[in-house]
Protein backbone atom coordinates (compact mmCIF):
# COMPACT_ATOMS: atom_id res chain seq x y z
CA UNK A 1 0.00 0.00 0.00
CA UNK A 2 1.30 3.46 -0.81
CA UNK A 3 0.98 7.11 0.66
CA UNK A 4 -1.44 8.45 -1.55
CA UNK A 5 -4.71 9.97 0.27
CA UNK A 6 -8.21 9.74 -1.38
CA UNK A 7 -10.70 12.60 -0.29
CA UNK A 8 -14.25 12.12 -1.76
CA UNK A 9 -16.86 14.63 -1.64
CA UNK A 10 -20.65 14.25 -1.91
CA UNK A 11 -21.94 17.70 -3.02
CA UNK A 12 -25.05 19.33 -3.44
CA UNK A 13 -24.56 19.27 -6.96
CA UNK A 14 -21.21 17.40 -8.17
CA UNK A 15 -19.13 14.62 -6.41
CA UNK A 16 -15.27 15.97 -6.04
CA UNK A 17 -12.43 13.46 -5.92
CA UNK A 18 -8.99 14.02 -5.23
CA UNK A 19 -5.54 12.13 -3.92
CA UNK A 20 -2.91 13.97 -2.15
CA UNK A 21 1.00 12.86 -1.54
CA UNK A 22 2.28 12.88 1.99
CA UNK A 23 4.06 15.94 0.82
CA UNK A 24 0.46 17.78 0.07
CA UNK A 25 0.82 17.32 -3.65
CA UNK A 26 -2.62 16.79 -5.21
CA UNK A 27 -2.29 14.22 -7.61
CA UNK A 28 -5.19 13.72 -9.55
CA UNK A 29 -8.44 15.16 -9.34
CA UNK A 30 -12.04 13.92 -10.79
CA UNK A 31 -15.52 15.37 -10.93
CA UNK A 32 -18.54 14.65 -11.79
CA UNK A 33 -21.90 16.66 -11.63
CA UNK A 34 -25.62 15.75 -11.01
CA UNK A 35 -28.90 16.98 -10.50
CA UNK A 36 -31.63 17.37 -7.70
CA UNK A 37 -35.50 17.36 -7.67
CA UNK A 38 -37.78 20.15 -5.89
CA UNK A 39 -40.76 18.32 -6.57
CA UNK A 40 -42.49 20.77 -4.22
CA UNK A 41 -41.63 24.58 -2.60
CA UNK A 42 -39.42 23.77 -0.11
CA UNK A 43 -38.68 20.30 -1.14
CA UNK A 44 -35.30 18.93 -2.25
CA UNK A 45 -34.49 15.53 -3.17
CA UNK A 46 -32.00 13.43 -5.27
CA UNK A 47 -31.41 10.17 -5.81
CA UNK A 48 -28.37 8.19 -4.38
CA UNK A 49 -27.49 6.14 -7.16
CA UNK A 50 -26.50 9.26 -8.57
CA UNK A 51 -23.83 10.00 -5.63
CA UNK A 52 -22.68 6.42 -6.41
CA UNK A 53 -22.60 6.34 -10.56
CA UNK A 54 -21.09 10.20 -10.14
CA UNK A 55 -18.16 8.41 -7.33
CA UNK A 56 -17.46 5.43 -10.07
CA UNK A 57 -16.92 8.14 -12.77
CA UNK A 58 -14.73 10.30 -11.00
CA UNK A 59 -12.69 7.69 -9.47
CA UNK A 60 -12.41 6.36 -12.97
CA UNK A 61 -10.04 8.93 -13.97
CA UNK A 62 -8.19 9.33 -10.82
CA UNK A 63 -7.57 5.79 -11.17
CA UNK A 64 -6.09 6.38 -14.34
CA UNK A 65 -3.48 8.41 -12.93
CA UNK A 66 -2.51 6.64 -9.03
CA UNK A 67 -3.44 3.13 -9.22
CA UNK A 68 -5.41 1.45 -6.39
CA UNK A 69 -2.58 -0.16 -4.82
CA UNK A 70 -0.67 3.26 -4.02
CA UNK A 71 -3.78 4.89 -1.64
CA UNK A 72 -3.36 4.16 1.79
CA UNK A 73 -6.57 5.61 3.17
CA UNK A 74 -10.21 7.35 2.21
CA UNK A 75 -11.54 10.21 3.61
CA UNK A 76 -15.08 10.77 3.13
CA UNK A 77 -16.90 13.90 3.14
CA UNK A 78 -20.35 15.76 1.87
CA UNK A 79 -23.44 17.33 2.15
CA UNK A 80 -24.96 17.30 5.83
CA UNK A 81 -27.97 17.05 7.52
CA UNK A 82 -29.55 14.65 5.14
CA UNK A 83 -31.53 11.71 5.66
CA UNK A 84 -30.91 8.52 2.77
CA UNK A 85 -32.99 5.60 4.59
CA UNK A 86 -31.93 2.51 3.87
CA UNK A 87 -33.77 -1.35 4.78
CA UNK A 88 -32.17 -4.21 6.55
CA UNK A 89 -30.54 -4.97 3.10
CA UNK A 90 -29.63 -1.51 2.76
CA UNK A 91 -31.67 -0.89 0.05
CA UNK A 92 -32.37 2.80 -0.35
CA UNK A 93 -35.82 3.12 0.00
CA UNK A 94 -36.64 6.80 -1.76
CA UNK A 95 -34.62 9.46 -2.82
CA UNK A 96 -32.26 11.48 0.03
CA UNK A 97 -34.16 14.30 1.88
CA UNK A 98 -31.29 17.07 1.27
CA UNK A 99 -29.80 19.24 4.00
CA UNK A 100 -31.50 22.72 2.35
CA UNK A 101 -35.04 20.90 2.10
CA UNK A 102 -37.24 22.46 4.34
CA UNK A 103 -40.56 20.21 4.51
CA UNK A 104 -39.97 19.19 8.06
CA UNK A 105 -40.71 22.55 9.81
CA UNK A 106 -43.64 21.06 12.09
CA UNK A 107 -41.73 18.18 12.83
CA UNK A 108 -38.76 20.12 14.03
CA UNK A 109 -41.32 22.02 16.21
CA UNK A 110 -42.79 19.00 17.74
CA UNK A 111 -39.16 17.53 18.51
CA UNK A 112 -38.13 20.78 20.56
CA UNK A 113 -41.84 20.19 22.23
CA UNK A 114 -41.06 16.27 22.67
CA UNK A 115 -37.64 17.80 24.35
CA UNK A 116 -38.99 20.17 26.81
CA UNK A 117 -38.77 23.44 24.90
CA UNK A 118 -36.09 25.25 23.20
CA UNK A 119 -33.68 25.75 26.14
CA UNK A 120 -34.25 22.26 27.41
CA UNK A 121 -33.05 20.76 23.52
CA UNK A 122 -30.08 23.15 23.57
CA UNK A 123 -28.82 21.75 27.01
CA UNK A 124 -29.05 17.85 25.34
CA UNK A 125 -27.99 19.42 22.12
CA UNK A 126 -25.91 22.78 22.31
CA UNK A 127 -28.23 23.25 19.15
CA UNK A 128 -31.70 24.01 18.01
CA UNK A 129 -33.70 21.62 15.76
CA UNK A 130 -33.53 23.38 12.74
CA UNK A 131 -35.58 22.79 9.54
CA UNK A 132 -33.54 20.81 7.64
CA UNK A 133 -31.95 18.90 10.12
CA UNK A 134 -32.14 14.93 9.76
CA UNK A 135 -33.97 13.98 13.05
CA UNK A 136 -37.33 16.52 11.75
CA UNK A 137 -37.17 14.53 8.33
CA UNK A 138 -36.88 11.15 10.43
CA UNK A 139 -40.17 11.95 11.87
CA UNK A 140 -41.04 13.47 8.68
CA UNK A 141 -40.76 10.51 7.17
CA UNK A 142 -42.88 8.64 10.30
CA UNK A 143 -46.04 10.93 9.85
CA UNK A 144 -45.94 10.86 5.98
CA UNK A 145 -44.47 8.23 4.63
CA UNK A 146 -45.62 4.94 6.96
CA UNK A 147 -44.86 2.34 4.37
CA UNK A 148 -41.66 3.79 4.28
CA UNK A 149 -40.28 4.11 7.60
CA UNK A 150 -41.75 0.70 8.77
CA UNK A 151 -39.15 -0.95 6.51
CA UNK A 152 -36.05 1.53 7.66
CA UNK A 153 -33.35 0.38 9.66
CA UNK A 154 -30.63 3.18 9.03
CA UNK A 155 -30.95 6.85 8.94
CA UNK A 156 -27.75 7.94 6.72
CA UNK A 157 -26.23 11.34 5.83
CA UNK A 158 -25.07 11.13 2.07
CA UNK A 159 -21.30 10.31 2.67
CA UNK A 160 -22.37 7.55 5.27
CA UNK A 161 -23.95 6.04 2.26
CA UNK A 162 -21.56 5.93 0.75
CA UNK A 163 -19.33 4.21 3.33
CA UNK A 164 -21.82 1.49 3.62
CA UNK A 165 -21.55 1.02 -0.43
CA UNK A 166 -17.69 1.21 0.21
CA UNK A 167 -17.21 -0.99 3.21
CA UNK A 168 -20.70 -2.54 4.16
CA UNK A 169 -20.24 -0.77 7.42
CA UNK A 170 -22.85 1.18 9.13
CA UNK A 171 -21.26 4.05 11.11
CA UNK A 172 -20.90 7.96 11.06
CA UNK A 173 -19.03 10.84 13.13
CA UNK A 174 -18.75 13.23 15.67
CA UNK A 175 -19.54 15.95 12.88
CA UNK A 176 -22.32 14.91 11.05
CA UNK A 177 -23.84 13.63 13.51
CA UNK A 178 -23.72 16.91 15.43
CA UNK A 179 -25.86 18.17 12.53
CA UNK A 180 -28.64 15.50 12.85
CA UNK A 181 -29.59 17.76 16.05
CA UNK A 182 -30.12 14.68 17.95
CA UNK A 183 -26.13 14.71 19.47
CA UNK A 184 -24.59 15.88 22.44
CA UNK A 185 -22.07 17.92 20.77
CA UNK A 186 -20.67 18.71 24.68
CA UNK A 187 -19.90 14.62 25.02
CA UNK A 188 -19.13 14.23 21.86
CA UNK A 189 -22.15 10.88 21.52
CA UNK A 190 -25.62 10.99 20.75
CA UNK A 191 -27.75 12.37 23.18
CA UNK A 192 -29.10 9.55 25.45
CA UNK A 193 -31.65 12.07 27.31
CA UNK A 194 -33.25 13.34 24.13
CA UNK A 195 -33.58 9.96 22.38
CA UNK A 196 -35.13 8.68 24.80
CA UNK A 197 -38.17 11.09 24.53
CA UNK A 198 -38.29 10.93 20.38
CA UNK A 199 -41.12 9.21 19.02
CA UNK A 200 -38.57 6.96 16.79
CA UNK A 201 -35.88 3.93 17.51
CA UNK A 202 -32.31 4.97 18.47
CA UNK A 203 -31.15 2.09 16.82
CA UNK A 204 -31.94 3.96 13.54
CA UNK A 205 -28.89 6.05 13.95
CA UNK A 206 -25.85 5.10 13.32
CA UNK A 207 -22.87 4.18 15.51
CA UNK A 208 -20.68 7.33 16.04
CA UNK A 209 -16.71 7.71 16.05
CA UNK A 210 -14.04 10.64 16.07
CA UNK A 211 -13.57 11.87 12.32
CA UNK A 212 -9.96 10.54 12.07
CA UNK A 213 -10.76 7.34 13.01
CA UNK A 214 -10.53 4.21 10.31
CA UNK A 215 -14.53 3.26 10.84
CA UNK A 216 -14.33 0.17 8.05
CA UNK A 217 -12.51 -1.03 4.71
CA UNK A 218 -12.88 -1.47 1.42
CA UNK A 219 -14.91 -4.42 1.09
CA UNK A 220 -14.85 -7.30 -2.05
CA UNK A 221 -17.83 -5.82 -3.32
CA UNK A 222 -17.09 -2.04 -2.84
CA UNK A 223 -13.69 -2.86 -4.67
CA UNK A 224 -14.94 -4.35 -7.32
CA UNK A 225 -18.20 -1.78 -7.08
CA UNK A 226 -15.48 1.29 -7.47
CA UNK A 227 -11.99 -0.34 -8.49
CA UNK A 228 -10.72 0.32 -5.08
CA UNK A 229 -7.97 -2.12 -3.68
CA UNK A 230 -9.61 -4.13 -1.21
CA UNK A 231 -8.86 -3.52 2.34
CA UNK A 232 -7.97 -0.39 2.11
CA UNK A 233 -8.58 2.13 5.26
CA UNK A 234 -12.18 4.73 5.71
CA UNK A 235 -11.54 6.68 7.87
CA UNK A 236 -14.74 8.70 9.22
CA UNK A 237 -14.52 11.54 7.22
CA UNK A 238 -16.82 14.64 8.52
CA UNK A 239 -19.63 16.71 7.07
CA UNK A 240 -18.47 19.55 4.36
CA UNK A 241 -19.00 22.47 6.47
CA UNK A 242 -16.65 21.42 8.85
CA UNK A 243 -14.04 19.69 6.56
CA UNK A 244 -13.80 22.89 4.78
CA UNK A 245 -11.99 24.41 7.93
CA UNK A 246 -9.08 22.12 7.64
CA UNK A 247 -8.87 22.38 4.10
CA UNK A 248 -8.48 25.87 4.31
CA UNK A 249 -5.83 25.57 6.95
CA UNK A 250 -8.00 26.77 10.13
CA UNK A 251 -7.52 24.33 13.05
CA UNK A 252 -7.00 27.34 15.90
CA UNK A 253 -9.51 30.33 17.19
CA UNK A 254 -8.39 33.45 15.85
CA UNK A 255 -9.38 33.18 12.11
CA UNK A 256 -13.10 32.70 9.85
CA UNK A 257 -13.29 30.82 7.00
CA UNK A 258 -15.92 31.89 4.46
CA UNK A 259 -17.54 29.41 1.96
CA UNK A 260 -19.17 30.36 -1.07
CA UNK A 261 -20.51 27.07 -2.79
CA UNK A 262 -24.46 26.21 -3.10
CA UNK A 263 -24.97 27.51 0.42
CA UNK A 264 -23.03 30.34 2.31
CA UNK A 265 -20.67 29.30 5.41
CA UNK A 266 -19.02 31.35 7.86
CA UNK A 267 -17.19 29.30 10.16
CA UNK A 268 -14.69 29.62 13.27
CA UNK A 269 -12.91 27.17 15.50
CA UNK A 270 -13.87 27.11 19.13
CA UNK A 271 -11.28 25.43 21.95
CA UNK A 272 -14.45 24.79 23.89
CA UNK A 273 -17.99 23.94 22.99
CA UNK A 274 -19.10 27.70 23.89
CA UNK A 275 -23.15 27.48 24.91
CA UNK A 276 -25.22 28.91 21.89
CA UNK A 277 -27.63 30.39 24.08
CA UNK A 278 -30.27 31.12 21.29
CA UNK A 279 -29.39 28.52 18.94
CA UNK A 280 -29.19 30.48 16.00
CA UNK A 281 -25.41 29.53 15.05
CA UNK A 282 -24.53 26.10 15.06
CA UNK A 283 -21.77 24.50 17.61
CA UNK A 284 -20.70 21.10 16.56
CA UNK A 285 -18.06 18.74 16.88
CA UNK A 286 -15.29 19.61 14.71
CA UNK A 287 -13.02 16.89 13.20
CA UNK A 288 -10.24 16.91 15.50
CA UNK A 289 -10.46 15.63 19.09
CA UNK A 290 -11.39 18.82 22.06
CA UNK A 291 -12.49 20.49 19.19
CA UNK A 292 -15.91 22.29 17.99
CA UNK A 293 -16.73 24.08 15.19
CA UNK A 294 -18.59 27.44 15.01
CA UNK A 295 -20.72 28.44 11.71
CA UNK A 296 -23.61 29.93 11.01
CA UNK A 297 -25.42 28.73 7.51
CA UNK A 298 -27.14 30.73 4.83
CA UNK A 299 -28.95 28.37 2.99
CA UNK A 300 -28.52 30.55 -0.24
CA UNK A 301 -24.85 31.83 -1.81
CA UNK A 302 -23.31 30.35 -5.40
CA UNK A 303 -27.16 28.66 -5.50
CA UNK A 304 -28.88 32.51 -5.81
CA UNK A 305 -25.98 33.03 -8.33
CA UNK A 306 -27.02 30.05 -10.35
CA UNK A 307 -30.45 31.11 -10.21
CA UNK A 308 -29.75 34.26 -11.50
CA UNK A 309 -28.01 32.86 -14.07
CA UNK A 310 -31.07 30.52 -15.21
CA UNK A 311 -32.98 33.40 -14.73
CA UNK A 312 -31.05 36.00 -17.24
CA UNK A 313 -31.03 32.69 -20.04
CA UNK A 314 -34.52 31.76 -19.84
CA UNK A 315 -35.66 31.25 -23.67
CA UNK A 316 -32.13 32.34 -25.02
CA UNK A 317 -30.70 28.24 -25.18
CA UNK A 318 -27.57 29.98 -23.96
CA UNK A 319 -26.90 30.78 -20.34
CA UNK A 320 -24.13 32.67 -19.58
CA UNK A 321 -20.51 31.33 -17.86
CA UNK A 322 -19.80 32.23 -13.96
CA UNK A 323 -17.12 34.35 -15.33
CA UNK A 324 -19.64 36.60 -17.45
CA UNK A 325 -21.48 36.89 -14.80
CA UNK A 326 -18.71 38.38 -12.65
CA UNK A 327 -17.71 40.58 -15.70
CA UNK A 328 -21.03 42.32 -15.79
CA UNK A 329 -20.85 43.09 -11.76
CA UNK A 330 -17.61 44.18 -12.01
CA UNK A 331 -19.19 47.31 -14.28
CA UNK A 332 -21.19 47.81 -11.41
CA UNK A 333 -20.28 50.31 -8.83
CA UNK A 334 -20.35 48.96 -5.08
CA UNK A 335 -23.46 49.11 -3.52
CA UNK A 336 -25.01 48.27 -6.89
CA UNK A 337 -26.11 51.57 -7.11
CA UNK A 338 -28.75 51.11 -4.34
CA UNK A 339 -29.68 47.69 -4.81
CA UNK A 340 -30.05 45.42 -2.20
CA UNK A 341 -30.60 41.51 -2.88
CA UNK A 342 -31.86 39.30 -0.05
CA UNK A 343 -30.61 35.85 -0.70
CA UNK A 344 -33.86 34.06 1.07
CA UNK A 345 -34.56 31.50 -2.31
CA UNK A 346 -35.13 28.73 -0.37
CA UNK A 347 -36.03 29.38 2.80
CA UNK A 348 -33.21 30.70 5.55
CA UNK A 349 -31.36 29.34 8.60
CA UNK A 350 -29.13 31.97 10.23
CA UNK A 351 -29.46 33.98 11.41
CA UNK A 352 -33.49 33.73 10.69
CA UNK A 353 -34.10 30.27 11.07
CA UNK A 354 -37.19 31.11 9.13
CA UNK A 355 -38.56 28.33 6.00
CA UNK A 356 -40.92 30.87 5.17
CA UNK A 357 -38.63 33.40 4.21
CA UNK A 358 -38.74 34.75 0.82
CA UNK A 359 -35.76 36.06 -1.85
CA UNK A 360 -35.78 39.87 -3.36
CA UNK A 361 -34.60 42.94 -4.75
CA UNK A 362 -34.85 45.59 -3.14
CA UNK A 363 -34.32 49.36 -4.78
CA UNK A 364 -34.81 47.89 -8.33
CA UNK A 365 -34.66 51.07 -10.67
CA UNK A 366 -35.26 51.50 -14.39
CA UNK A 367 -31.49 52.71 -14.31
CA UNK A 368 -30.84 49.02 -12.85
CA UNK A 369 -29.01 46.53 -15.36
CA UNK A 370 -28.23 42.88 -15.20
CA UNK A 371 -24.58 43.92 -13.76
CA UNK A 372 -25.69 45.94 -10.63
CA UNK A 373 -28.24 42.44 -10.16
CA UNK A 374 -25.59 40.09 -10.45
CA UNK A 375 -23.18 42.59 -8.06
CA UNK A 376 -26.20 42.91 -5.45
CA UNK A 377 -26.57 39.28 -6.11
CA UNK A 378 -22.78 38.81 -4.63
CA UNK A 379 -23.30 41.62 -2.17
CA UNK A 380 -26.38 39.87 -0.35
CA UNK A 381 -24.31 36.69 0.32
CA UNK A 382 -21.77 38.69 1.49
CA UNK A 383 -24.28 40.59 3.82
CA UNK A 384 -25.69 37.50 4.88
CA UNK A 385 -22.37 36.29 5.73
CA UNK A 386 -21.68 39.54 7.98
CA UNK A 387 -24.98 39.06 9.50
CA UNK A 388 -23.48 35.72 10.46
CA UNK A 389 -20.49 37.25 12.07
CA UNK A 390 -22.80 39.56 14.59
CA UNK A 391 -23.94 36.73 16.23
CA UNK A 392 -20.57 34.96 16.28
CA UNK A 393 -19.04 38.31 18.25
CA UNK A 394 -21.51 38.12 20.98
CA UNK A 395 -19.86 34.97 21.50
CA UNK A 396 -16.67 36.48 21.77
CA UNK A 397 -15.52 35.04 18.01
CA UNK A 398 -13.27 37.74 16.06
CA UNK A 399 -11.18 37.42 12.63
CA UNK A 400 -8.37 39.08 11.87
CA UNK A 401 -8.42 37.19 8.61
CA UNK A 402 -10.72 35.20 6.35
CA UNK A 403 -10.14 32.52 4.55
CA UNK A 404 -12.07 31.56 1.20
CA UNK A 405 -13.15 28.77 0.02
CA UNK A 406 -15.74 27.00 -2.30
CA UNK A 407 -16.29 27.61 -5.76
CA UNK A 408 -17.35 31.75 -4.98
CA UNK A 409 -13.94 32.50 -3.85
CA UNK A 410 -12.62 31.44 -7.90
CA UNK A 411 -13.76 35.03 -8.23
CA UNK A 412 -11.41 38.28 -6.98
CA UNK A 413 -14.69 40.10 -6.98
CA UNK A 414 -16.64 38.34 -4.12
CA UNK A 415 -13.55 37.64 -2.06
CA UNK A 416 -13.01 41.28 -2.49
CA UNK A 417 -16.06 42.58 -0.99
CA UNK A 418 -15.67 40.00 1.79
CA UNK A 419 -12.44 41.92 2.58
CA UNK A 420 -14.10 45.34 2.70
CA UNK A 421 -16.82 44.33 4.38
CA UNK A 422 -14.97 42.53 7.00
CA UNK A 423 -12.45 44.91 7.11
CA UNK A 424 -9.77 42.30 7.11
CA UNK A 425 -7.44 40.53 4.32
CA UNK A 426 -9.30 37.44 2.67
CA UNK A 427 -6.77 34.53 1.27
CA UNK A 428 -7.15 31.67 -0.80
CA UNK A 429 -5.03 28.70 0.16
CA UNK A 430 -3.75 25.42 -1.64
CA UNK A 431 -6.39 23.01 -1.81
CA UNK A 432 -9.30 25.38 -0.42
CA UNK A 433 -10.76 25.62 -3.99
CA UNK A 434 -10.87 21.70 -4.34
CA UNK A 435 -14.12 21.95 -1.49
CA UNK A 436 -13.76 20.07 1.06
CA UNK A 437 -12.02 16.65 -0.44
CA UNK A 438 -8.93 18.37 0.30
CA UNK A 439 -9.92 18.14 3.86
CA UNK A 440 -11.17 14.61 3.71
CA UNK A 441 -7.68 13.66 2.09
CA UNK A 442 -5.87 15.33 5.11
CA UNK A 443 -7.89 13.20 7.37
CA UNK A 444 -7.37 9.99 5.57
CA UNK A 445 -3.69 10.81 6.19
CA UNK A 446 -4.27 11.72 9.87
CA UNK A 447 -6.39 8.50 10.36
CA UNK A 448 -3.28 6.76 9.13
CA UNK A 449 -0.77 8.30 11.02
CA UNK A 450 1.36 9.89 8.24
CA UNK A 451 0.42 13.65 10.17
CA UNK A 452 0.49 13.37 13.63
CA UNK A 453 -2.85 15.51 14.15
CA UNK A 454 -5.01 18.02 11.86
CA UNK A 455 -2.68 20.84 13.08
CA UNK A 456 0.49 19.62 11.44
CA UNK A 457 -2.07 18.38 8.04
CA UNK A 458 -2.72 22.13 8.20
CA UNK A 459 0.44 23.53 7.27
CA UNK A 460 0.03 21.94 3.79
CA UNK A 461 -2.93 24.67 3.11
CA UNK A 462 -0.16 27.29 1.71
CA UNK A 463 -1.83 30.75 1.20
CA UNK A 464 -2.07 31.53 -2.87
CA UNK A 465 -3.89 34.89 -3.25
CA UNK A 466 -4.80 37.88 -1.33
CA UNK A 467 -7.08 40.76 -1.24
CA UNK A 468 -6.74 43.82 1.28
CA UNK A 469 -9.83 45.81 2.61
CA UNK A 470 -10.76 49.38 0.59
CA UNK A 471 -11.39 51.41 3.97
CA UNK A 472 -13.44 53.59 1.41
CA UNK A 473 -15.83 51.02 -0.18
CA UNK A 474 -15.90 49.03 3.27
CA UNK A 475 -17.62 52.38 4.92
CA UNK A 476 -20.23 52.36 1.99
CA UNK A 477 -20.88 48.49 2.18
CA UNK A 478 -21.43 49.03 6.12
CA UNK A 479 -23.45 51.56 5.61
CA UNK A 480 -25.91 49.44 3.12
CA UNK A 481 -25.49 46.25 5.41
CA UNK A 482 -27.60 48.72 7.70
CA UNK A 483 -30.56 48.96 5.24
CA UNK A 484 -30.00 45.29 4.69
CA UNK A 485 -30.40 43.96 8.27
CA UNK A 486 -33.27 45.94 8.33
CA UNK A 487 -35.46 44.22 5.68
CA UNK A 488 -35.65 40.59 7.33
CA UNK A 489 -37.91 41.92 10.65
CA UNK A 490 -39.68 44.42 8.23
CA UNK A 491 -40.88 41.71 5.86
CA UNK A 492 -41.36 38.55 7.92
CA UNK A 493 -45.28 39.09 8.18
CA UNK A 494 -45.06 39.00 4.39
CA UNK A 495 -43.13 36.48 4.23
CA UNK A 496 -45.56 34.40 6.17
CA UNK A 497 -48.31 35.67 3.97
CA UNK A 498 -46.46 34.41 1.06
CA UNK A 499 -45.43 31.02 2.46
CA UNK A 500 -49.02 30.43 3.12
CA UNK A 501 -50.50 31.31 0.24
CA UNK A 502 -48.25 28.92 -1.91
CA UNK A 503 -48.06 25.57 0.05
CA UNK A 504 -50.88 24.07 -1.95
CA UNK A 505 -48.77 24.88 -5.44
CA UNK A 506 -47.11 21.72 -7.00
CA UNK A 507 -44.31 22.27 -9.49
CA UNK A 508 -45.45 21.39 -13.24
CA UNK A 509 -43.24 18.57 -14.75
Amino acid sequence: MGEAFLGIDIGTSACKILTLSAEGQILARGTAAYGLAQPRPGWSEQDPTLWIEAVRSALAGVLAVVRPNEIAGIGLTGQMHGLTPVDRDHKVLRPAILWNDQRNAHEAEELTRLAGGSAALRQMTNNRMLAGYTGGKILWLQRHEPHLFERMRHALNPKDYLRLVLTGEVATEVSDASGTGLFDTHRRQWSDELLARMPFDAALLPPCFESSEVTGRVSRSGAALFGLSEGTPVIGGGGDAVVQTLGSGITAPGELQTTIGTAGILAAVLDAPRDNDDGRLQIFCNVAPESWHCMGVSLNAGGAMAWLRDVLSEGTGSPPTFDSLVAAAEKSVPGAGGLLFLPYLNGERCPHPDPAARGGFIGLTARHGAGDMVRATMEGVVFALYDIFALMRRLGVEGSLIKASGGGASAPLWRQIQADLFDCDVVTTEGAAEGAAFGAALLAGVGCGVWRDSGEAARLCRPLTVQHPDRHDGARYRELYSAYAALYPALTESFSMLSALSATETRAT
